[in-house]
């Protein structure tokens, strides 16, 4: 270990990184970046602001009322947006710590968010997804049809991608908002999920990773399966003290 940080006083969740390169390069806060910044999100109702470099807490974002489950970077406009159980998303400049706006219209928990293209997407307890324009708050769609918490979100060329505790992944028309297939298999909630190429990965608390194959997805028909099916399932299944988490 070559550093610890110190500052939060409860679990530390998401935590985003931004490269200095990637920073503002003014003469007062050139030194302080020089090491890029961490963001980091707390139970605590709190994220911070660290100096990589130094270790040092760079500002303390204060709004939350609530835990702060999930964070993203928009490293160009040096602005975090965090997602929490008080049900607001906040946006931050975090070289000021200033809080630039707040994004109210969940009836539950933030729990995951996105950035695309200056649009932010968060999922919910409340079980819905929102797209915000990320420069002035306004909710401009929400995507339904998830019968539970939306656990996890992923943006990748023009679909929206969602994992929820109902145990489906879904993807939707980013644009319309059309739900466009909805992914079965796994047997409690999704933890995370990813997308490359053709194809969707998901994980869940079930103790599986499953590859799915995500093509014709734009309304276009869908071709063959190929020889050899994309779509497969690994299990890795160990036993472990904890009781499972049901689907939220």
């Amino acid at each position: 270990m070559s550093r610890e940080l110190r500052g939060h006083r409860n679990c530390v969740l998401p935590l985003a990184y931004s490269a200095p390169w990637d920073l503002p390069s003014a003469p007062c806060v050139e030194e302080a970046v020089a090491g890029g910044l961490l963001v980091t999100g707390s139970t605590d109702g709190t994220a911070k602001v660290w100096q990589v470099a130094s270790g040092c807490c760079h500002q303390t974002l204060r709004g939350h009322t609530g835990a702060v489950l999930c964070l993203v970077l928009d490293t160009p406009g040096h602005t975090a947006f965090t997602g929490s159980t008080d049900a607001t998303i906040r946006a931050w400049d975090i070289l000021s710590g200033e809080q630039l706006r707040v994004f109210r219209e969940h009836q539950g928990s933030v729990i995951c968010l996105e950035l695309v293209n200056r649009l932010v997407y968060s999922g919910s307890a409340d079980r819905t997804v929102k797209c915000w324009l990320a420069d002035t708050g306004e909710c401009v769609r929400t995507f339904t049809a998830h019968r539970r918490n939306v656990s996890a979100l992923k943006y990748h060329a023009g679909t929206l991608f969602t994992g929820s505790g109902d145990a489906c992944a879904r993807a939707f028309d980013a644009q319309s908002g059309e739900l466009r297939r909805v992914f079965r298999g796994h047997t409690f909630i999704i933890n995370c999920i990813q997308v490359h190429g053709q194809v969707l990965y998901t994980a869940s608390h079930d103790g599986a990773l499953r590859l799915w194959d995500v093509r014709g997805l734009r309304g276009a028909p869908r071709p063959p399966p190929p020889t050899r099916s994309l779509s497969r399932l690994f299990s890795n299944k160990v036993g472990c003290a904890a009781t499972p988490l049901q689907p939220a």
